[in-house]
């Protein structure tokens, strides 16, 4: 072999092996991280007795949707046996408008921020920006007064409104440091041409902002459909959403303990994120650079 093929293998020799020794750790974090996942799904595809008896590890020797079944529709949460739809479909109905109010809302603010600046402004983005850091337990007892006065207590609404509330700062954010280097000259350019507030943004900014606005719909979705502090602080019973419903079934000591119910229970709860990830996920990522970039 000449000194230069020797030179040429001695080069590729570690590269190769490099890449092998990444790619096999890869496959152990991968495989580490997807075994609790693994574990819960072919968990809640057998029976009890299959459970007891076998490797935990193992898949399933009989399925069974029986688990899943009753984890929808026969589940006993507290007092009732009616399973988690219920819980299920109040989530949604918190999550839909919370998301679309507090990314419209960031939008709006963000274009302000930007766009149609004002005296004071900066300390205005400050103080929203500082509201991100504010603790979830600091703002539980104002929360709670503010939806009594309002009469919201204990409400799919008044979730709606703590989340809405909560979330402005991050969608704010998100916005305006989209926005912040968006060409200015088209907005005067518009403003000479007689467009108003509303026309500016609805026909120029708007259409630009397809990235940003799906990083903020995954961002808000994935926080809210998660959360279970605010949701067992302010409602409770047949209002309460779909974490804290799980929460109630998995801790309940009574009667015999399902774990595959438990664990089909708790697959429902995180498919819908799941979900909105696999749909949206590379628009997810496009979003984060792009603001990246502009910001």
């Amino acid at each position: 072999m000449s000194t230069r093929e020797s030179a040429i293998a001695t080069a590729a020799g570690p590269s190769l092996m490099n890449r092998v020794v990444i790619y096999g750790l890869l496959v152990i974090f991968a495989a580490i991280y997807l075994t609790p996942l693994f574990v819960m799904l072919s968990t809640s595809f057998k029976s009890l007795d299959e459970i007891r008896g076998g490797d935990i590890l193992a898949l399933p020797r009989d399925p069974t949707i029986e688990p899943w079944l009753r984890a929808w529709g026969s589940a006993c949460i507290g007092v009732t046996c009616e399973g988690i739809k219920g819980y299920f479909w109040n989530s949604f109905r918190m999550v839909v408008p919370a998301v679309l109010i507090s990314t419209a809302l960031g939008a709006l603010n963000g274009y302000v921020l930007t766009k149609w600046r004002f005296p004071g402004h900066r300390v205005v983005f400050g103080l929203m920006l500082f509201a991100c850091f504010i603790p979830f337990q600091s703002v539980l007892i104002p929360m709670a007064r503010v939806l009594g006065q309002l009469g919201l207590s204990n409400s799919t609404a008044g979730l709606v409104l703590v989340h809405v509330v909560y979330g402005l700062g991050f969608t704010t954010l998100f916005f305006r440091n989209y926005y912040e280097s968006f060409p200015g000259e088209l907005v005067q350019s518009a403003q000479m041409d007689g467009a108003g507030f509303f026309t500016i943004f609805w026909r120029i900014l708007l259409p630009s902002s397809a990235p940003i606005i799906v990083v903020c719909v995954i961002y808000q979705f994935t926080n809210i459909w998660n959360d279970f502090l605010f949701g067992v602080s302010f409602a409770a019973g047949e209002s309460a959403p779909m974490t804290v419903a799980l929460n109630n079934l998995v801790s309940s000591s009574t009667g015999v303990k399902e774990y595959n119910v438990d664990m089909a229970a708790a697959m429902i709860a995180g498919l819908p994120t799941l979900v909105v990830y696999i749909v949206a996920g590379r628009y997810f990522m496009r979003g984060l650079m792009a603001g990246a970039v502009k910001g």
